[in-house]
């Protein structure tokens, strides 16, 4: 059974930073890629960004030059470091990791609130 579970949400100014981790178990890591998605209140959930297995990264237009996405393998652990925070950021951020075809697993979320 797969796991991903979120961390590293929460409160900060405008222009600060977080770090969200996502640990994942119960999957081969590695194998994976993996993706870290927002739904704002009132909005569709959004890709941010993600990380194939090969270490390629992709990122939404909003968040580029602000976010870097990076993973640990030997941990099983996907990372978002988010800089230059706007209020437009706040949202709550999930983990996602995707294998070929297999329906992709989710975590549960962790709050980010970024106050002007």
């Amino acid at each position: 059974q797969v796991q991903l579970v979120e961390s590293g949400g929460g409160l900060v100014q405008a222009g600060g930073s977080l770090r969200l981790s996502c640990a994942a178990s119960g999957l081969i890591f590695s194998l994976n890629t993996m993706a870290w998605y927002r739904q704002a209140p009132g909005k569709q959930r959004e890709l941010v960004a993600g990380i194939t297995s090969e270490g390629t990264s992709n990122y939404a237009d909003s968040v580029k030059g602000r976010f870097t996405i990076s993973r640990d393998n030997a941990k099983k652990t996907v990372f978002l470091q988010m800089n230059s925070l706007k209020p437009e950021d706040t949202a709550v951020y999930s983990c996602n990791s995707q294998f070929r075809n297999r329906p992709p697993d989710w975590g549960q979320g962790t709050q980010v609130t970024v106050s002007s």
